[in-house]
């Protein structure tokens, strides 16, 4: 295994995609299949409406995502804002990945309520998949930027 040279992070929507969904769900990294009784148990726990992204806010998002990036000296790859999920693909830094999706949540959120959102917008946590060589920072970028084409 190489230097990691990158990553991909994934993050959702508030109430949009939930353990258990029909779609599948990620959990401790691992593809988990629907789950009627968790997504039903998991709905009724939700204590505000589930949120979609329109157009503008989307723009504005990944405006914001991309600004926090560059500001620590990371070069984004891709970036994919969808109604009810963001992925990035980042160039590794010594900061904590951790530490990294928060400010892009925060800046995120700090542009929305700008421009008048009010209400949670994120799920807490997120997915993240390394990437140790260019191959596969190539096939995470291409796999986002297909997230563009729809």
């Amino acid at each position: 295994m190489g230097k990691m040279v990158g990553y991909m992070v994934t993050w959702t929507t508030y109430g949009t995609w939930l353990q258990g969904d029909k779609q599948g769900y990620v959990k401790d990294g691992s593809v988990l299949k629907e789950n009627r009784g968790l997504r039903e148990a998991n709905k009724r726990k939700l204590k505000n409406k589930a949120v979609r992204l329109g157009k503008r806010e989307r723009e504005e998002v990944k405006k914001a995502i991309t600004q926090s990036a560059l500001n620590w000296g990371q070069c984004v790859y891709a970036i994919a804002v969808c109604s009810n999920h963001v992925h990035v693909v980042v160039s590794y830094t010594e900061r904590d990945i951790g530490r990294c999706v928060r400010d892009y949540k925060n800046a995120s959120v700090l542009a929305l309520r700008r421009n008048g959102f009010v209400g949670k917008v994120w799920t807490s946590g997120y997915d993240k998949r390394y990437c140790f060589d260019e191959k596969s920072l190539c096939a995470r970028a291409a796999y986002v930027e297909k997230h563009n084409l729809t």
